[in-house]
């Protein structure tokens, strides 16, 4: 796993995202990357998530992936979905898939009056063309970054940065936070 850490300024929540190659998926979207280690064991993943990162951390993962990785989590985990309204059709898979789980634990849950309560689903566009398979798009991040109540002086860790848009979007997000005066 590689790690970007991306810090905004002050003291805040240490929040990991974790976008590992799916479950069975490591090889045919990656197997030509230099730094292609194999599957991932998804066991240790969430172990570590659950070890390092107690205020709170975010998996995305594949439908099918569900039975296998909700089990390994802890009881308090909640799954909330991607939906893309354009989404890669694939011949003779049907129906498509055209949704993303993300599960995710703890988080800041308070909110100020004026700040509106987040869904537990987006709905965003997939990337195309941006080098990686599966590059998140800035909708996906922003809604992620309101999932976990992020804020600026907060700590973004991306577990699996890959492309890095996931990092480049947290500084945009903040940027966007200060400029409207929404800091705390």
């Amino acid at each position: 796993m590689g790690r970007d850490t991306c810090d905004a300024v002050g003291d805040g929540m240490r929040i990991a995202y974790a976008d590992p190659p799916y479950v069975g998926q490591s090889k045919k979207h990656y197997g030509k990357e230099e730094t292609y280690a194999g599957e991932v064991d998804h066991a240790e993943l969430i172990a570590i998530l659950c070890a390092d990162y107690p205020d709170g951390w975010a998996l995305s993962c594949s439908s099918p992936s569900l039975r296998l990785l909700l089990p390994l989590c802890p009881d308090d985990v909640r799954v909330g979905a991607w939906v893309k309204p354009f989404a890669a059709f694939k011949v003779n898979v049907n129906p498509g898939y055209c949704w993303e789980p993300v599960i995710f634990r703890g988080g800041r849950k308070q909110r100020s009056r004026d700040e509106d309560t987040v869904r537990d689903w987006v709905s965003a566009n997939i990337t195309l063309r941006r080098g990686l398979s599966g590059v998140k798009p800035d909708a996906f991040c922003f809604w992620l970054f309101d999932l976990m109540g992020m804020r600026p002086g907060d700590d973004l860790v991306d577990l699996f940065p890959g492309s890095k848009a996931v990092t480049k979007a947290w500084t945009r997000y903040v940027t966007q936070l200060w400029q409207i005066g929404r800091t705390a």
